[in-house]
């Protein structure tokens, strides 16, 4: 396990969800059901599962109806804290920043709260000897993710990101949202914003990063079982 143990996490769950068309006019992504339990309960729960104590969830659209459904954090046996992103039609790195001062320095893990994942990627993620940014990776994609909508991958021969983005004609593997982040992160939000206004993404971030001569790692979870819900095929696919 890291030496430093890691007890905060982020979910994002500020986006407006405009893909899903009439389901998410009146009620956030997040919030969709899949087998009768809410998307954003199986980050919580992953999160927990893997030690996490404190979580931060950053809302925007409709973030009220999110606050009404998940609580305090006592149903999961956690500290909930909401931080509201006003600009929650900008690049989804802009709700990791929002999210810096109750870091407080210190690392996280990060999850999407549209992503329905397995509870041991987070602690594979946290069974590593090195603390450092790391995003969980997916060698071997299964047959309902899909590809042309992926955030691809290219590592290098020391397990390391070479390269990311969903425009990437050649890549390795595929990017599964889970992330261990230090405050290397989000200082470097803070410059590209500079520059980008809150048009910055995580993608852009780890760009920014690897052209600054920072390593950002990866871990494997080829085999688990996750979907990125995105649109209504992919509602779709999750609920089967």
């Amino acid at each position: 396990m890291l030496k430093k143990r890691i007890h905060k996490g982020i979910i994002l769950a500020a986006g407006d969800g405009d893909r899903l068309g009439i389901l998410t006019i009146a009620y956030p992504k997040v919030l969709l059901s899949v087998n009768d339990v809410p998307l954003i309960r199986y980050p919580i729960e992953a999160l927990v599962a893997a030690g996490i104590s404190d979580i931060a969830i950053v809302v925007g659209y409709l973030g009220d109806k999110i606050i009404d459904l998940v609580g305090n954090g006592s149903d999961f046996g956690v500290r909930l804290k909401y931080i509201y992103n006003s600009d929650y039609l900008g690049g989804n790195a802009i709700s990791v920043f929002m999210a810096r001062e109750w870091a407080q320095g210190e690392p996280v893990v990060l999850c999407m709260g549209d992503h329905l994942v397995e509870r041991k990627m987070v602690k594979r993620l946290l069974d590593r000897q090195v603390l450092n940014e790391t995003l969980c990776i997916d060698y071997t994609p299964s047959q309902h993710h899909q590809l042309a909508e992926a955030t691809k991958v290219i590592v290098d021969g020391a397990g390391c990101i070479k390269d990311i983005g969903k425009e990437l004609v050649f890549w390795d593997a595929i990017d599964t949202g889970i992330f261990l982040l230090t405050e290397n992160f989000f200082k470097a939000i803070d410059e590209l914003a500079q520059y980008c206004g809150i048009n910055v993404e995580v993608s852009d971030v780890i760009r920014f990063l690897i052209s600054q001569g920072h390593n950002f790692d990866t871990c494997n979870v080829s085999g688990s079982s996750w979907i990125d819900v995105d649109t209504k095929e992919d509602l779709e696919l999750a609920r089967r």
